[in-house]
């Protein structure tokens, strides 16, 4: 569903982001535009991204390799 209809931002686009990595609203406001506009869409993507950003990070199960500094 669209959350932001002024810059076409979806509540999958907001889910996507958080598991991208993004931790803060500011960062999915200058990532995706949303709620940069008029700002009513603020409440929802707050309380979307938030649900979002609490859910870990789904893991394949597959084995964890060490870097190499």
């Amino acid at each position: 569903m669209y959350v932001c209809i002024c810059n076409a931002v979806t509540d999958r686009d907001i889910r996507a982001a958080a598991q991208a990595g993004v931790t803060s609203f500011a960062q999915l406001r200058a990532s995706t535009g949303c709620s940069d506009c008029c700002g009513n869409c603020e409440s929802l993507a707050r309380e979307l991204f938030d649900e979002a950003a609490a859910k870990p990070v789904r893991s394949l199960g597959l084995p964890t390799f060490a870097h190499a500094a």
